[in-house]
């Protein structure tokens, strides 16, 4: 499985701009742009990850197919559900981003965090099938690591819609197939959000999104550190 920006994370790209924060809707700590009003945006940097994520499984997914008509058996892990959520992907993202209270940073977090997983255990794809499981979990590991106060497994499961049980049991796995390497140096953190920004800038589906998340009730969080 081909990893889309595996050459911007091994060579990086240095000096995000205060621009690519602002296209990305971050401040200079990672969280989301304040506003006065009850309805905020979702920021970009959601957004644009989700459009991402979209493609990633499509791509995969026609890969699959073709190689079920060989009779090639997909891998299965433990992120994999017997069928897709009812939630799109972008409504999933939504509902962890309306109920959560991690940092924004913690989203990108999470996707570099995936791109590592699928990284370490080659013989698994993402599809429609892991990726809410993934991201989920993903994002709960980034925000024990990166932010001082973090919710507990119990408030994910239910915002992911897993049991604790199982919560628990996919965090074991993703850090297990991370190799507890949860460290994201300053500069592979910028190198993705460069990424991202050049990404939203491309898609056409980089709209704005409504949300009644109130961005007052984040905490502000300290920058990822190398």
């Amino acid at each position: 499985m081909e990893l889309e920006i595996t050459a911007i994370a091994d060579h990086g790209i240095l000096g995000l701009s205060s621009e690519s924060f602002r296209a990305l809707e971050l401040d200079e700590f990672g969280k989301t742009t304040s506003s006065s009003s009850s309805e905020t945006t979702i920021p970009q940097a959601l957004v644009v990850i989700g459009c991402v994520l979209e493609k990633w499984i499509r791509k995969n997914e026609r890969v699959i197919i073709r190689a079920s008509r060989l009779k090639d058996e997909e891998a299965i892990s433990i992120f994999h559900g017997s069928k897709a959520p009812r939630l799109s992907l972008r409504q999933y993202l939504e509902r962890v981003l309306k109920y959560s209270k991690c940092s924004t940073s913690c989203f990108v977090v999470a996707y570099i965090y995936i791109h590592r997983y699928f990284h370490n255990r080659p013989h698994f794809s993402l599809t429609s099938l892991n990726v809410h499981r993934l991201f989920i979990t993903a994002l709960m590991v980034a925000a024990k690591f990166l932010d001082d106060d973090c919710d507990n497994n119990a408030y994910y499961a239910q915002v992911g819609g897993v049991s604790t049980e199982e919560m628990n049991e996919l965090e074991i796995e993703f850090l297990f197939s991370l190799d507890f390497k949860l460290q994201v140096p300053i500069r592979l953190f910028e190198s993705y959000c460069k990424y991202l920004e050049k990404k939203g800038g491309n898609s056409s589906s980089s709209g704005k999104y409504r949300t009644d998340h109130q961005s007052s009730a984040r905490h502000r969080r300290r920058i990822v550190i190398g």
